[in-house]
């Protein structure tokens, strides 16, 4: 058994790069960008108007002296001329600032009648225009590869014309339930069997940050498994499996993987939940996660060593895992590290608290519907005090 810290490192070691793809720009959001952008042209592209109003030459105009009308520019019409320098261009929000203008007076600060504007207000030289080139000039970096594509970014690859993007392409995933005890959620379980949750509740984690799954399941049988392993190892990029990796006579699991050739890279962590994790991957290139049938531990050993395999697989580094106040006394006497499920809240100070939603074990799946996060106890010690701080893993 090797202690988490051990563990975690050796699943980072082992990410893949599963290299890149071109995708339509609007669905590019949460994915990972392997390309830089720049701009293709001045940021405004165009001295722009970012007021209606009027535009004037700052040097012909004077406060409470009427201006002449000589036209409207509209947003998107061609760049006007003023003719006059003691005249006016009503002008519209995102519209080019016409030739011999310097500056634009909104309409709130004017009176308009009989054609002509009068100034009511003192005004400034420039005011109210966007610059051209003033956020950004033509070929300068806008978004460096390797950043995670949010609304923003995907704002700025549209301005910029970018309709299909390259990014980091996502594995193919395959989770698999194990257990003859296991029925499907559409079924009324008999008294010994008990509904799957585990392939379902890590199916929703993954699709909640875009990536696709597929499910499949795996009785109880050695021979089956082993067959259907060498299939699915040929075809999906990672295995998740739930169950069948403890010292029970029917987990099958790691002697079924070593038969197919999966390389172990550590089966058991100094951890609570999650002891009976297996780690491992195939020569061919497939990843194995298996993790231990108890709904807690899957779910924790999917959000603090998954998640983060994923992250730097493609690209980014492992989650931020913030340390938060611990909100009252716990003792936890194993020595393990404890993933304590926690519930979070903020205190008079606006200080964000942990506190303990310890429940009845790793098989106490609502428990976790009572808590927001997995706040990191270290091992070698048994006593943890209110106020202290720790690591939080937070699934909400």
């Amino acid at each position: 058994m090797i202690s988490f810290d051990e563990a975690y490192q050796i699943v980072l070691q082992h990410k893949k790069d599963f290299g890149s793809e071109y995708i339509p720009l609007q669905k590019g959001i949460g994915r990972i960008l392997r390309e830089n952008w720049s701009a293709d042209r001045d940021l405004p592209p165009y001295n722009r108007v970012t007021m209606d109003g009027i535009a004037i030459l700052y040097e012909g105009a004077k406060k409470d002296i009427p201006l002449k009308i000589e036209g409207v520019a509209a947003a998107g019409s061609e760049q006007m001329t003023l003719q006059n320098i003691d005249s006016c261009l009503e002008v519209m929000t995102g519209a080019i600032l016409p030739n011999n203008t310097d500056t634009v007076i909104r309409y709130e600060d004017l009176t308009i009648k009989n054609g002509t504007a009068t100034i009511n207000l003192d005004f400034k030289k420039g005011q109210n225009i966007h610059t051209k080139g003033s956020d950004r000039k033509q070929g300068d970096l806008l978004i460096s590869e390797f950043t995670k594509l949010s609304p923003a970014e995907i704002g700025v690859g549209a301005s910029i014309g970018r309709s299909e993007i390259l990014v980091s392409k996502l594995p193919t995933i395959l989770i698999i339930s194990t257990g003859d005890e296991l029925v499907n959620i559409n079924q009324q379980p008999l008294a010994h069997q008990i509904r799957k949750s585990n392939v379902y509740r890590i199916e929703s984690t993954l699709k909640a940050i875009g990536v696709k799954v597929e499910t499949a399941h795996l009785n109880d049988d050695l021979e089956e498994i082993v067959e259907k392993l060498k299939d699915y190892i040929s075809t999906f990029d990672v295995l998740i499996l739930s169950g069948g990796v403890s010292k029970g006579k029917f987990d099958f699991l790691p002697e079924a993987l070593e038969k197919v050739g999966v390389q172990k890279h550590f089966h058991k962590v100094a951890q609570r939940p999650g002891k009976p994790f297996w780690f491992g991957s195939h020569p061919d290139g497939c990843t194995v996660f298996a993790l231990p049938g108890n709904p807690v531990s899957s779910f924790m050993c999917t959000q603090v060593y998954f998640l983060d395999w994923l992250n730097v697989s493609i690209g980014l580094p492992p989650i931020t895992r913030p340390k938060i106040v611990l909100a009252e006394d716990f003792t936890f006497k194993p020595d393990l590290d404890y993933f304590l499920v926690a519930k979070l809240s903020y205190g008079d100070d606006g200080k964000l608290l942990a506190t303990p939603k310890a429940g009845n074990g790793s098989g106490d799946l609502a428990n976790l519907v009572d808590a927001d996060a997995f706040l990191r106890l270290p091992r070698g010690r048994n006593e943890f005090k209110m106020g202290e701080v720790f690591p939080l893993v937070f699934y909400r």
